[in-house]
């Protein structure tokens, strides 16, 4: 396909949030668009755009409807033709994108495990009874409860910079943030410890970053099919499509992870009730190009097996 490349005067504007980390996974996408078009930085804006998730701190994600809080202006701008492409932390992404938009490109995933963060403690097996650990994730929170309901949780909400900020002031005694971030911020030294998923299994598509574009857009396919990472692609499609049979959000504490082995595609997922008094897992191989029938057959065998109210976390 022959497409008109942007340039300088008429650049390809990218659509991003504007903490450290969104932005430096904008300048991976920009850099790998420039290297593979060979086309100079001025030939594409990077557009911060502030969505609600951002400009809300003070209250749990949960109260405030979901994972749609961090896409919802960036995705309506780009249906207004304000930008051309969004970078995305794909463990963000609700499963089902506005009409008229969609994801099918991403660039090589990061390590998927969770981070432990503390200034005085070593490893999670370390802390002791009562020791405060604060997160905004559900999904941490009841893992967390679930093998160690003798901590103390608390609400810890913010970029990973604010995050370390809260510790130094001891609002908490550790935390967990995402190894991926911080390779890509070049801050992998404040871990303390990387958390195995056998220990804790992450959230799905964790570590991946993902694009978005309009769907009529023939210069934003044809850009973004270049730097697309297909093994990226077809583990994620496993994983959403778990998700997507659990009707996951904000609100439901998931975790998943695929992993390929030879021809076949591992997915392992993971429900658990708010207050982790509860979990259940389980696991399946298949196929690679089987990875959203897979996927879907896991979340089915855990439905079936949830008592109802499993993910109410008013209950």
């Amino acid at each position: 396909m022959s497409v008109t490349l942007p340039t300088p005067a008429e650049p390809l504007k990218i659509g991003t949030r504007g903490s450290p980390l969104a932005l430096a996974q904008a300048y991976e996408t920009r850099a790998r668009l420039m290297a593979g078009f060979d086309l100079p930085q001025a030939a594409f804006e990077i557009v911060v755009v502030t969505t609600t998730g951002d400009k809300v701190q003070d209250r749990p994600l949960k109260e405030l409807g979901g994972k749609g809080l961090f896409t919802r202006e960036i995705e309506d701008m780009m249906l207004a033709g304000d930008i051309d492409i969004a970078v995305h932390s794909m463990k963000d992404m609700p499963v089902a994108q506005p009409e008229g938009l969609m994801l099918d490109c991403y660039l090589p995933r990061e390590d998927v495990r969770d981070a432990f963060v503390s200034p005085g403690v070593a490893r999670l097996d370390d802390l002791a009874p009562g020791q405060v650990v604060g997160t905004s994730s559900l999904r941490r929170r009841a893992q967390l409860l679930h093998r160690r309901p003798d901590l103390t949780v608390v609400e810890f909400r913010g970029n990973v910079q604010t995050r370390l900020r809260k510790l130094s002031e001891q609002v908490a005694d550790c935390t967990f943030l995402a190894m991926a971030g911080l390779n890509r911020l070049g801050m992998a030294d404040v871990a303390r410890s990387a958390i195995d998923p056998e220990q804790m299994l992450p959230a799905v598509a964790q570590g991946a970053i993902g694009i978005e574009r309009r769907v009529d857009d023939a210069r934003a396919q044809a850009m973004l099919e270049l730097i697309h990472h297909r093994t990226t692609g077809l583990r994620l499609a496993a994983e959403r499509a778990f998700l997507a049979t659990l009707d996951g959000s904000c609100e439901t504490p998931i975790a998943g992870l695929a992993v390929i082995e030879g021809d076949q595609l591992w997915l392992r997922g993971e429900i658990l009730r708010p207050d982790g008094s509860e979990s259940l897992s389980d696991e399946g191989r298949a196929p690679i190009a089987e990875g959203a029938a897979l996927g879907k057959a896991v979340a089915e065998r855990l439905l079936a097996r949830a008592p109802a109210g499993f993910f109410d976390w008013r209950s």
